[in-house]
């Protein structure tokens, strides 16, 4: 029995962000052929060896942490195309990649890419992020990518989407007609990490076992009842206080507070889109777990059951290089 010819390599693909790098050796079809998690974020770089603790020049960091990350797959095929997205396009990044302003076609994202050329001789592109003038200024990185691999998702592709990308900051993307047209920016798991580890709330939590479902419920509950009319500013002291008083165990605390923070997002959310119209279809990707609390939560609120996108950053990654002609 002959065995089965692999897969030739068509291209690499980088998920480059804050905290970690991601890459993807692909097929001609976008299908996924290989998958590395690095600690590589552009905030944590490698160092030169010889360097000792010295930190790396930027460019020798990057240089290290994109040969660990493919210079194997580069070696094995060279001229392959290799494409990045994220915080390595920012000002603090590689190199910058500059905003495009919306409304913007999502076609037309892989048309300005930026080129970096690296010191194997590979060139790596990199994805513009976006830019939202109208109103306080708004910019996203990294998530544009995400939202075209989230339409690609949809079998029915709808006219008017909301694109939810749940994180450290929660976006939600509006695309119309194969267009992004707004996007809003919640910091609620930047605030929610800074309230557990830096202020009083954290003082009597603790750790769970596994995540408190009820707990979580009750600060949706409390987001969305009279008393959190007020807003977050007014409710999330009440972590505390029902812990003083018996009322929530400090194991509950956590999920209790997470609860409140998302509840009071999604109650901002529904009165922006009352204000704008209600999308036709809501689909959120990202990280499994924090997806199902969002899911969990927009009902509540009078927005319809989201859909999941499963390998949004994937598949945005792989139709952006196809509308560049890289692949």
């Amino acid at each position: 029995m002959t065995a089965a010819t692999p897969h030739p390599a068509a291209l690499i693909a980088l998920d480059w962000g804050t905290s970690s790098l991601r890459a993807y050796r692909m097929a001609a079809g976008g299908e996924i052929l290989d998958t590395r998690h690095l600690p590589w974020g552009i905030m944590r770089l490698p160092t030169p060896p010889g360097d000792g603790a010295a930190p790396p020049a930027a460019a020798s960091g990057f240089e290290l942490a994109f040969e660990q990350a493919c210079g194997d797959w580069l070696r094995a095929t060279p001229g392959l195309p290799v494409i990045a997205c994220g915080m390595v396009g920012s000002a603090q990044g590689w190199a910058e990649a500059a905003y495009l302003d919306i409304p913007v076609d999502l076609r037309a994202i892989g048309a300005r890419l930026t080129p970096v050329d690296t010191r194997r001789g590979a060139i790596l592109r990199i994805i513009p992020g976006l830019l939202q003038r109208q109103g306080l200024p708004n910019v996203i990185r990294g998530e544009e990518t995400q939202v075209v691999g989230a339409v690609d998702s949809q079998a029915d592709a709808a006219e008017d989407l909301l694109v939810g990308l749940p994180g450290t900051h929660c976006k939600w993307v509006r695309v119309r007609d194969g267009r992004i047209v707004e996007f809003d920016t919640f910091m609620t798991g930047e605030v929610y990490a800074a309230l557990r580890a830096h202020t009083i709330l954290g003082r009597t939590m603790a750790d769970a076992a596994s995540a408190d479902d009820a707990a979580f419920e009750q600060g949706l509950g409390v987001a969305g009842s009279e008393q959190g009319r007020g807003g977050v500013l007014s409710t999330i002291f009440s972590t505390r206080a029902l812990g003083l008083t018996g009322q929530l165990a400090p194991t509950a605390q956590p999920d209790y507070l997470s609860g409140l923070l998302i509840g009071h997002e999604v109650c901002a959310l529904r009165a922006l889109l009352d204000a704008r119209g209600m999308p036709s279809r809501i689909v959120l990707c990202g990280d499994e777990a924090l997806c199902r609390r969002y899911a969990r939560a927009l009902p509540r609120f009078g927005l319809a059951t989201p859909g999941l996108a499963a390998q949004a950053a994937e598949r945005g990654l792989w139709r952006l290089a196809v509308s560049a002609g890289l692949v």
